[in-house]
């Protein structure tokens, strides 16, 4: 058995009939597509370096600690791969509707909480593999090394040999609940006695305390209420789903001529997407206010452990602004601030205080909080913009090279529109999920996006020449 975290466990509290929280991906691959059985093969073969693939959560009874990771007994690996293709003649039309479709569907939490779906059918030629893997068992940079270790990094490479694999013998309800109890005992001690070593050094406590004073500040100034636009609100279980890409060199070199960092252009690239977005559906952007929740990874390059290290910052995207430049200097600036801020310091000392409390209470509260926001509007957090490093190199699938790679992000409540943007090969990609009832289409946010880089190459390109010719 194995424990989860307190962030794993809060992925499976909050959600609901409506709110999935499911991460995934679409990686699409060249054609053809090889036998199905023979990607199964693939899979079974690689499975013993993703243990937690044949894993499922074993509930506490009562609800006195966090859930636990158990071998799945009954684990059948043909229920996790699965074989579909798309209708005739496989546009992007029906791409963006079959991945809507299986990302509003639930993953079974009676089974290890995964899914892959192989889709063949494509116009050109290609096939894809759409994954669906709970939030409680990765966060976006692990979930990138998952399929790092799924894939292969040269086209000819071996498959490993096949490993014969017996689970686990099923824990007791009482063996469950007996660990339980241990861990209730020793888990706050050993927090305690971790905190103690900074509370005992003046100078470090005081560090901490100014660090987090400024935070709260930032949070609580991002956190007030702003007016109401039409892609904020309530949510259904259906998603919508899109996606566009930008090249990686463009992105550095608007970068390079025009400051910031790289995600200070894809922000600005989001915002640009968000203010058409508004525009499309007759909002005014010049009165809108647009908070975003942005993941920050406290993963040490090192760590490919599997489960979530994430804490995040509440940012401004300046949708209000229509000029270009206004809108890249403004979130340069806030980014900088941001650092200063110590958001995501106070963010991550915030969940080790709660992991003091106890795992009942933290669980109700964390239900209760989803189910109020149901009937109650909330306008401080009105979307969720991630930004996931993934592999520079190219992959492969039994030869295959991958040709894209598209990330899926899950929607809460009060947010009916996310972006997830994440990086392979040269290329960074945006998959667009949307609440289907409120927004089925995202199409205005892809032009916005592509858009904002052609204007934003034409500004780095005049800046260049302004500089060549001042510098001669």
């Amino acid at each position: 058995m194995e424990r989860m975290s307190l962030l794993d466990a809060a992925f499976l509290d909050v959600e609901d009939g409506v709110t999935h929280m499911h991460i995934g991906s679409l990686a699409r691959f060249e054609g053809p597509a090889p036998h199905f059985p023979d990607l199964v093969e693939l899979v079974e073969r690689k499975l013993p370096r993703l243990p937690r693939y044949r894993q499922r959560v074993r509930f506490v009874p009562g609800g006195v600690a966090r859930p636990v990771w158990v071998d799945d007994p009954h684990f059948n690996l043909r229920y996790h791969i699965r074989h579909t293709a798309l209708p005739r003649p496989g546009l992007a039309d029906d791409v963006r509707n079959l991945m809507g479709r299986l990302m509003s569907q639930p993953l079974d939490r009676q089974r290890p909480l995964w899914e892959a779906w192989v889709v063949e059918g494509f116009d050109d030629g290609s096939w894809a593999i759409i994954s669906k893997v709970h939030h409680c068992m990765v966060d976006g940079i692990s979930g990138t090394d998952l399929m790092a270790i799924m894939l292969d990094d040269k086209p000819d490479a071996e498959l490993p040999p096949t490993k014969a694999w017996e689970p686990e013998p099923e824990p007791s309800d009482s063996q469950v609940l007996r660990d339980a109890l241990v861990s209730l005992a020793v888990g706050p001690l050993q927090q305690a006695k971790s905190m103690g070593s900074f509370l005992r050094d003046p100078r470090r406590l005081g560090e901490i305390a100014k660090n987090t004073a400024s935070g709260l500040s930032s949070f609580s100034r991002n956190l007030k209420s702003v007016k109401p636009v039409s892609i904020e609100g309530s949510i259904g279980p259906h998603r919508s789903w899109d996606q566009t890409s930008v090249s990686l060199d463009d992105v550095k070199e608007v970068r390079a001529t025009l400051g910031g960092t790289i995600n200070d252009v894809l922000l600005t690239l989001a915002t640009a997407g968000f203010r058409a977005l508004i525009l499309a559906r007759g909002d005014n952007p010049e009165n809108a206010t647009m908070h975003t929740l942005v993941p920050v990874s406290l993963r040490d390059p090192d760590d490919h452990s599997p489960n979530n290290q994430v804490t995040a910052i509440i940012a401004e995207l300046p949708v209000q602004l229509s000029d270009t430049r206004a809108r890249l200097d403004s979130i340069r600036r806030q980014m900088t601030e941001m650092k200063n801020s110590h958001q995501a310091d106070t963010g991550a000392l915030l969940s080790n205080l709660t992991g003091l409390a106890p795992p009942m209470v933290i669980s109700a509260a964390l239900r209760g909080g989803t189910a109020l926001l149901r009937r109650l509007p909330q306008f401080r957090i009105n979307t969720v913009t991630t930004n996931v490093p993934g592999p520079r190199r190219p992959l492969y699938a039994l030869g295959r090279e991958m040709l894209e790679y598209i990330p899926f992000v899950p929607l809460s409540q009060g947010v009916r529109v996310g972006v997830a943007m994440l990086s392979y090969n040269g290329r960074v990609a945006f998959g667009i999920t949307g609440d289907w009832d409120s927004v089925p289409d995202l199409r205005p946010m892809i032009a916005g996006i592509d858009e904002e880089m052609r204007k934003l190459l034409r500004l780095s390109s005049t800046r260049a020449r302004k500089r060549k010719s001042a510098s001669g």
